[in-house]
């Protein structure tokens, strides 16, 4: 909630029929309630971001007005139209085209593309961009994502950028009502508007940037099902695996939002796709895979499919379709690095630790906390230290490669943001290259299977007091490792710490108190290891892996779980949010709000 000392009378915010809240920034950009997401607060927002910008050099990814800015949205309704279940709010690209024009910039439309393609086409241009777009989380909420010249907003632009959307709203809210351009409900006066038109340009050059890559007519062997729903890149995808020669049925296109969820794919949504596959089994043959996105397209959705039977053919009968295995964006990541010939990778600490385990584990750059500015950052490091072919990936399947990157003699350009078409198709090619399924190739894999789980609407507060509670005072700890009969403190980089530090004698005790909910009971092992990276992540000595974190730009608390098989993963995760007495219920009433 937005709180002022003084309202000046006859301004624009004495006659704001309604209470302005703040839209805040998550891992992704700002998100926020679509009845929250007023056209003013839009506008105030990407008009400070844009201000911010001008004044970068153009070293740092810096516009000058003048220039042409880009702008793309994906296809949730209020991201173009107003919504009149959501009080009439909506039109965000109108406001954020409207914001660059009176910033002095030129906006460029690009259409309903996914976010990638927009800031692939940004990049090589030297200009900045605005996705609009919630990505996959559901269509009463929204938001939108900035870009400078040369990629993401990385952490360190936050705290400079949020005071300057105070300057800008506090300019916009002193304006005289009559002179401003929004009504008392935040929205423009000028009522519904037209964007103005679409270019293909960026389409066209994402097309390009696979086709021109891979191998021609490389998946010419491979029938694939594409799940559309509501993606913005749902022709898209198709377009390009067709131009590389693979068969593609699209399924499932929905003209209502569906928000999947890459890092916590449900039942109910597995269970959608296996019909899909069951109906195109028995009208088109057996299918190889699935791919998909999420709502903006940046993070893959991929499933491979165990074939049923032994694999006989019955002359005029059809087979039984196959079941959909769904692999989460951890294990893409390793199958499309190994692929792609890296010499370096940057993960979150969320994600599976097979890469520790497996062809990567050498390659492996220190982990990083969540989400994709803190993977750029970390990708930044190893090119300093003068890796070549470098590349990161989230538990979500989002994949960036921080290097331009060679393989057949051709060259893919570096794109330091969350890409969902190169893991998809980097796995395929995987698949061409070595003669394998999908899940022979992912079963070639270190046994680490993962799964995550979540609680919604969970307050930040609470999640924000339970990290304090289990986490050392000092925040230059982040590992702690309980050997026998003694205690190791290690730092981001795994650099040792001295034991001396003030608080260092708590930590045992702290550990006791977390056995206290992961118990022998539920079939955890004692706690060997603490990671403070990004959230509270624990170790057991049986291999089990407990990670709780608060959702970067939700009120949700998160858990991620590793083990040595799913059904453990499963159990472990499915145990954290159970309701009313599950692991993360349990924390809530430890801290006592």
């Amino acid at each position: 909630m937005i709180t002022t000392n003084t309202i000046t009378p006859g301004s624009l915010r004495a006659y704001l029929a309604y209470e302005p809240q703040v839209l805040k920034f998550g891992t992704s950009g700002r998100r926020g309630d679509v009845v929250h997401l007023t056209q003013l607060e839009v506008y105030i927002n990407a008009r400070a971001e844009l201000e911010y910008l001008q004044n970068l050099s153009v070293s740092a990814g810096g516009i000058k007005p003048g220039d042409p800015f880009y702008f793309a949205y994906d296809l949730r309704p209020s991201s173009s139209r107003y919504v009149p279940e959501e009080k009439g709010r909506g039109e965000l690209a109108q406001a954020v085209e409207r914001a660059i024009r009176d910033a002095g910039m030129q906006p460029v439309n690009l259409g309903r593309i996914p976010t990638p393609a927009l800031t692939s086409y940004a990049i090589e241009r030297g200009h900045g961009s605005m996705m609009i777009t919630g990505s996959h989380i559901p269509f009463e909420r929204n938001g939108y994502k900035t870009n400078t010249a040369q990629g993401e907003l990385l952490k360190k632009d936050e705290g400079p950028i949020n005071h300057q959307v105070e300057i800008v709203r506090q300019r916009l809210y002193e304006e005289r009502f009559e002179a401003s351009l929004f009504n008392a409900q935040g929205r423009f006066k000028a009522g519904s508007q037209d964007l103005m038109p679409e270019t293909p340009a960026a389409r066209e050059a994402y097309i390009r940037r696979y086709a021109d890559f891979f191998p021609p007519q490389g998946l010419r062997d491979l029938r694939l099902l594409a799940y559309q729903h509501s993606a913005v890149g749902r022709d898209l995808l198709v377009e390009i695996l067709r131009q590389l020669g693979a068969e593609v049925i699209p399924a499932g296109r929905s003209e209502t939002f569906v928000p999947i969820d890459t890092e916590n794919i449900e039942p109910a949504q597995l269970a959608v796709i296996q019909d899909l596959v069951n109906e195109v089994w028995q009208s088109h043959g057996p299918v190889d895979a699935v791919v998909s996105t999420d709502g903006d397209s940046d993070r893959p959705l991929l499933l491979g499919i165990s074939r049923s039977g032994d694999g006989s053919v019955v002359p005029g009968v059809k087979p039984p379709p196959g079941q959909a295995r769904f692999f989460g964006g951890d294990l893409v990541g390793m199958i499309v690095a190994e692929y792609l010939q890296a010499d370096a990778v940057v993960v979150p600490i969320s994600c599976n630790d097979a890469i520790d385990r497996g062809a990567l584990q050498q390659l492996v750059e220190p982990k990083t906390r969540i989400g994709s500015p803190q993977v750029i950052a970390g990708m930044e490091k190893a090119r300093h230290k003068g890796r070549q072919a470098v590349c990161g990936w989230e538990a979500n399947g989002g994949f960036l490669t921080g290097s331009d990157l060679v393989k057949n003699r051709r060259t893919l350009r570096a794109l330091p943001t969350r890409d969902a078409m190169l893991p998809l198709l980097g796995v395929l090619f995987a698949m061409v290259e070595k003669r394998m399924s999908m899940t022979e190739l992912f079963d070639r894999l270190p046994k680490r299977f993962s799964r995550a789980a979540l609680l919604k609407k969970f307050p930040r507060p609470i999640s924000q007091r339970i990290m304090e509670t289990f986490s050392p005072a000092e925040a230059v700890i982040k590992e702690v490792v309980f050997d026998p009969g003694a205690l190791r403190l290690l730092d981001e980089d795994g650099q040792a710490l001295p034991g001396t530090l003030t608080h260092a004698r708590s930590l045992p005790a702290m550990r006791e108190r977390l056995e206290q909910y992961f118990t022998p009971t539920l079939g955890f092992d004692p706690i060997i290891r603490l990671n403070y990276i990004d959230g509270v992540r624990i170790y057991f000595k049986n291999g089990d892996i407990a990670h709780v974190r608060p959702s970067g730009n939700a009120d949700e608390l998160r858990i991620y779980a590793v083990a040595d098989t799913q059904a453990r993963a499963d159990a472990i995760a499915q145990r954290g949010i159970a309701e009313p007495d599950g692991i993360l219920r349990s924390l809530e009433r430890a801290v006592g709000m």
